[in-house]
């Protein structure tokens, strides 16, 4: 499953970099989420909380910030499973400063399994992507 987007953020690019990587502000910002523990070096175990249709139920995984090229590229991967199945995938999220504001555009491929694989590539497609804007459109409430 592809997903690609763009968020515009009201705000320079160096003030976007360090909000998009600051552990706390994605815990609270990140749909479903229940802990964010870190665990080394831009690495985090989560717990997260996600409904899909009738699939629902909790996941447990780990999250990786790597290849990061501050303030413009890095790409987050994560893996994780629980009841409903499991998911894993790399999102890459580029950083563009553009008249003071920031675009962001994020590009991800993700592999599910299990239950919530039925649910169906099309409607997991559009639910990731509205999480996806949710995430960072909460986000830009820590930009203030």
């Amino acid at each position: 499953m592809k997903i690609d987007g763009r968020y515009t953020f009201k705000a320079p690019r160096d003030k976007v970099w360090e909000i998009v990587l600051d552990p706390k502000i994605i815990a609270q910002c990140m749909p479903g989420c229940e802990g964010l523990t870190a665990i080394g070096p831009d690495r985090y175990e989560a717990t997260m909380k996600i409904g899909i249709a009738a699939v629902k139920g909790t996941y447990k995984g780990k999250v990786t910030i790597k290849d990061k090229q501050p303030p413009a590229h890095y790409v987050l991967s994560g893996e994780g499973s629980g009841g409903p199945g499991f998911l894993q995938g790399d999102m890459a999220v580029d950083l563009e400063e553009q008249d003071g504001q920031t675009l962001l555009k994020y590009s991800a491929d993700a592999k599910v399994g299990g239950l919530i694989a039925g649910v169906g590539q099309r409607m997991l497609g559009g639910v990731a992507k509205m999480m996806v804007d949710q995430f960072f459109k909460k986000m830009e409430s820590f930009l203030g």
